[in-house]
């Protein structure tokens, strides 16, 4: 009787690691089959479509996954996706196309993750098939039963069944659970923001400038009333303010 070799073998009991290049490969093989209508109520693949799936993964790499092991990849992937929406709802975070990378500053980034750490793996690899799974979740809302499930945190994101919804009703519920996120998420930053940059904090940097004439320190104050200015302020080295103010404070002498 014939025996696998020992990379028939190596393929079946030890998976390598999901790279960049085989996960393109199941979120197009995925991309086709949905475009092709090969899905059940729109809530997920047919049984016909992931069989075609297990067998051109294998065909195309040469390594074998069983239909059980590419679906939880594709769970994974949705909720991989879900992160990075509520990511980019964020004004301060930009996708890079091109290379799948999520752009933003360091302090941008480290605030976000002591929010959301399920957010660490996407700042460290980005998301490359965001693309594909933008295009593949606008049909297939939900799949084997994967709900986005919003924690205390608003980043903790769980797996847990729930009886299948349908279509329209599948994409209302998806949209709305995200869209909250998002909201809350969105409102956080704000109120943050908005205590960075408070009128007491200005008067607070200001009280620390030596030097400061009593005309301008008045005129500062009045100026603190705009919130862009509050930013610019505080977001200067601590050296140019003072020139600022006096620059600021003489502009508004010229035009009264």
């Amino acid at each position: 009787m014939a025996t696998p070799n020992s990379n028939e073998v190596q393929n079946h009991h030890h998976h390598p690691e999901w790279t960049s290049l085989l996960t393109k490969l199941l979120a197009n093989l995925i991309l086709d089959q949905v475009r092709k209508g090969n899905t059940v109520n729109e809530s997920s693949l047919s049984n016909k479509a992931w069989n075609f799936i297990t067998h051109e993964f294998y065909t195309r790499s040469g390594i074998k996954r069983d239909k059980e092991h590419l679906k939880n990849r594709f769970a994974a992937l949705r909720r991989e996706f879900s992160v990075v929406k509520l990511i980019l709802a964020r004004d301060n975070f930009v996708f890079a196309e091109s290379t799948g990378c999520i752009i933003a500053a360091d302090e941008a980034w480290d605030e976000y993750v002591k929010e959301c750490p399920d957010a660490e793996a996407v700042r460290r690899g980005g998301c490359p098939v965001y693309k594909q799974l933008s295009q593949i979740f606008g049909v297939v809302h939900l799949e084997d039963s994967v709900l986005l499930t919003q924690s205390k945190t608003e980043c903790s994101y769980t797996a847990t069944k729930r009886r299948p919804s349908k279509g329209v009703e599948a994409a209302i519920a998806n949209a709305i659970v995200e869209m909250a996120a998002a909201s809350r998420l969105r409102t956080s930053a704000l109120t943050q923001m908005r205590s960075r940059f408070s009128i007491a904090e200005c008067i607070r940097e200001l009280d620390g400038i030596n030097g400061v004439a009593e005309s301008v320190y008045f005129a500062a104050l009045e100026l603190f009333n705009n919130a862009s200015a509050r930013e610019t302020f505080l977001s200067l080295k601590s050296d140019m303010r003072l020139a600022w103010l006096q620059w600021k404070s003489n502009a508004v002498s010229r035009t009264t």
